[in-house]
Order: C-alpha cells, then structure tokens, then sequence
C-alpha cells in the first residue's frame, strides 16, 4: 500500500514539473542581450554559473539509463515489482540529467535549470523508498523479524511514508523557489526544500543505523541464518544481497549530506555552483547505490511465494462458471 502511494506521488509530481516548465518557459525566452558563454562564472542569468560539460553530461545520461533499462529487464525476469520505484528513479533522474545537454545550449534559461534541479534532486526519493522496502523484505525472507528494532511491516509503512511526505515539502519548496517573484518567496522555498532534505537526511540515518544493528544481530544470535548460503557461490549467497543494501545506504547518505550542505549555501552557494561537485558528490554516489543492484537484483535472492497449484485451479473453474 505505501509503495503504491510513493508511484503515485512520483506521478503527481512529474505532472507539476511539467506545468512548471511550461509556466517558466515564457520567461525564459526573454534572455537578455550579449554573449551568455563569455563570463557564465558572472553571468547574473546563469543559475548554474558555469557551462554544463556536453561530455559529462553525455557519460552521465548513458550510465543512469542503462541501469533504468537493465533493471527493467531484471524486473521482468526476476520479478520483485516491489523494487520498481528503484527503476522509475532512475530513469526520472535520467532524464533529468538529459536536460543538461539543453542548459549547456541556453544557460540562462530558467526553464530548464528548474526541470533540471528537481528531477535531479527529487528522483533519488524512489531510490531511498527502494531501500526501505527492501529491508522489510529481506528481513521476513530470513524469519529474523525480531531482530529489527521495529517490525518489518512497520519500518516499510513508517519510512516510506516519511520518505513521500519530505518528497512532497521538497516539492513544495522547490515549486515555490521557481515561482518565485521576490527575493523573500525565493528564500522561504529554499527553506522549505532545505527543511525537507534535512528530514530526510535524519530518517536516512535512522534507517541505516536500524538496518546496521539488524545485520549484527543475525550475525551474533542467529549464526545457521547468517551462514545459510555459504554452501552456495558467493553471488547467490544472500550476505552479498545485504552488501549492495548497505553500499547503497552509504552511496545515499553521501548524496543527502551533500545536498543539505549545498542547499543551505544557497543555490549560489559554492557547492551549487561547480560542476566538479555536483558529479564527484551527487551523481557519482547515487550510480554506485543503484548499480550493484543490477546484477544481483533483489528478486534472485527474494522469491515471491508461487500460489498453490489447487487454488489456481479452483480460480479457473470460477471463471469457467461465470
């Protein structure tokens, strides 16, 4: 149920971006006189203050969607649908990172930096959703429930939920900023995605430090689960599942602590304002959280239960009735 809410959330936030973009557009043609790529680092027009590299951009773009399309595939070979908000990240933020080959064209259009900041900013929230799910799964697939410190059902419904409600103050916030016409409007939406990010960031951290003392309670009080897959090839075993999990959790929480940091500069802030940043702190560490999971995809570890042979036969002498 509640990783149903955060798809729709997803949805209902792409179609406000979209809307954005469109009210943002008119301003956006109105660029000013003289040469937008003579002194960008100046430039009071460029909300980047640099010329987003075509090349990075191009490198970026290509390994973000590849890991959207091969775990597509994944999905559909290995099943485990609940990671699909995994998926629809990536290739939300996908896209949002193709809007940069347009901003290094136009850099000052206002237009494209928002679609560009939002996506880039707010599509991680289905990677951290993905995580939270994941947990849950992993944790009732050992039976080692009550090694969590809150119940497997509870830590999905309770984080997801967090995660959807700082996804839409992020959103919020984030509207507020690009439709801003004073410096005051501007402020306090900046606020309000910073106030969001940081929410964030606190409930990320509680959840990996939940998920840190559940891994060492199997570990101590539950060695025959801890070792169950040693028999196994070490890409089978469900310990290489709970890696990926915790690489992931790091590659999050770099990200996190990055985007508050820059947020609360200001977006002319330092951080905001270099690309080298926004690559080596933001997108670099959300690649390596996703990209581990293509190869050893949750559903290989996590089998969905098949149903019983006889109630798919009572199924269909129901419909044969009717």
């Amino acid at each position: 149920m509640a990783f149903d809410q955060s798809q729709k959330a997803l949805v209902t936030f792409i179609c406000l971006l979209f809307a954005l973009d469109y009210a943002a557009a008119a301003e956006s043609r109105l660029l000013p006189p003289g040469d937008p790529f003579a002194d960008p680092k100046h430039d009071p027009y460029n909300p980047l203050k640099y010329i987003a590299s075509n090349t990075l951009t191009a490198i970026s773009f290509s390994l973000i969607l590849s890991v959207a399309i091969s775990q597509t595939y994944c999905t559909f070979r290995w099943g485990a649908r609940w990671m699909l908000s995994l998926v629809i990240g990536s290739y939300l933020l996908a896209f949002g990172l193709s809007t940069r080959f347009g901003l290094h064209l136009h850099p000052q259009s206002r237009g494209l930096y928002i679609i560009e900041y939002l996506f880039v900013v707010l599509a991680p929230c289905a990677y951290i959703a993905a995580d939270y799910v994941l947990l849950g799964k992993l944790a009732r697939h050992l039976d080692a429930d009550e090694y969590l410190l809150i119940a497997a059902q509870r830590i999905t419904i309770a984080f997801v939920s967090s995660d959807i409600t700082t996804f839409l103050i992020q959103a919020a916030g984030g509207a507020l900023s690009a439709s801003a016409n004073s410096s005051h409007t501007n402020f306090v939406g900046s606020r309000i995605f910073l106030a969001g990010l940081i929410i964030q960031l606190i409930s990320f951290v509680i959840f990996t430090s939940l998920y840190i003392v559940f891994i060492y309670r199997v570990y101590t009080r539950k060695p025959h689960t801890w070792r169950r897959d040693q028999a196994k090839a070490w890409y089978n075993d469900w310990r290489t599942l709970g890696a990926v999990l915790f690489i992931s959790c790091v590659g999050i929480l770099i990200r996190s602590l990055f985007r508050v940091i820059e947020l609360s500069e200001g977006y002319q802030g330092r951080l905001a304002t270099s690309e080298a940043f926004f690559y080596g702190l933001d997108t670099l560490p959300l690649f390596f959280a996703i990209v581990l999971y293509t190869p050893f995809w949750p559903g290989r570890f996590i089998r969905e239960p098949s149903p019983p042979v006889a109630s798919i036969e009572s199924e269909i002498v129901e419909e044969a009735k009717h």
